[in-house]
């Protein structure tokens, strides 16, 4: 569940009467919607506790939280400004699986040429799990990935952040909101795939990011190179909905070197009264 949900269904619970106290992930979320109490957290999305494995540093991180009810008796939003743990990857990780590029160069056959390449090592993986897999909350079937491969491609090159994109699939989102889900199903194919490739262990959250994006010693995939183009089409859309939608898609950093979240002031100017700070929840 997102920041502002998290926040708004809060301010809900507070009014039945039970106390609460949360933990935001994005500060300007909090600052929206004004939460009772709310932790904020220098923490990766996803990642509200800090460290994946490390008990004894999460439960801090709660203690922090619950100790908001004894001290907070107003709207309240503090910010927990503790380091978490580092992550080690257990071994070294490489993925072994190379991304010639076409020879056209667009984006649609750099997808394209990933997931064939990636294709088998994913189906191993939903086979070792007993067919079960992650994808497919754009409403697309697992054996869709070209789909919404090809939507997002779509998106990337025509740049409409209002146009559900073609294709086949009964999609269960509206735009700019499939957006989100389009990333997140093809995310999931990458990090599935993964998942059964050969090594002494699993790659960290920050090297999975790497590897897509790209880092200092590695240039992005076209899945990254995607994603980053669509970014920059909902930047200039400057919907509220679509710079949360931004938000979403694109981890921290990796945006013009900084957060894809927007700022205060992005809100502020983009949303038009009650009106703007609603499209922060549908």
């Amino acid at each position: 569940m997102c920041t502002g949900a998290v926040g708004a269904l809060a301010n809900f619970i507070e009014r039945a009467g039970v106390a609460t106290a949360s933990i935001s992930l994005i500060r300007e979320q909090s600052e929206a919607v004004r939460p009772p109490r709310g932790l904020w957290v220098p923490y990766a999305l996803g990642r509200p506790l800090g460290s994946d494995d490390d008990p004894d540093f999460q439960k801090e991180v709660i203690r922090a939280a619950l100790g908001m009810l004894a001290t907070a008796r107003e709207p309240t939003i503090e910010d927990y400004l503790v380091e978490a743990p580092e992550e080690s990857d257990s071994g070294e990780w490489a993925c072994p699986v190379s991304f010639p590029p076409k020879d056209d160069g667009t984006l649609r056959s750099g997808l394209e040429a990933e997931i064939a390449r990636l294709q088998p090592w994913a189906a191993e993986t939903r086979r070792a799990r007993g067919g079960r897999t992650l994808f497919g909350v754009s409403g697309a079937n697992p054996d869709q990935v070209e789909v919404v491969a090809a939507a997002l491609s779509e998106l990337a090159e025509k740049g409409n952040m209002h146009q559900v994109p073609n294709g086949i699939v009964d999609w269960k989102f509206d735009m700019p909101l499939l957006v989100r889900h389009l990333a997140d199903d093809l995310r999931t194919f990458y990090h599935e795939a993964v998942a059964s490739q050969p090594g002494s262990g699993s790659p960290s959250h920050n090297t999975l990011n790497d590897w897509i994006f790209g880092g200092l010693d590695s240039k992005p995939t076209a899945l990254g190179k995607t994603l980053l183009a669509i970014a920059e089409h909902l930047t200039e859309d400057a919907r509220v909905v679509s710079l949360i939608v931004r938000g979403w898609m694109i981890p921290e950093g990796r945006f013009r070197g900084g957060s894809a979240f927007p700022t205060k002031e992005e809100i502020e100017k983009n949303a038009t009264g009650k009106k703007g700070l609603k499209e922060l929840f549908e």
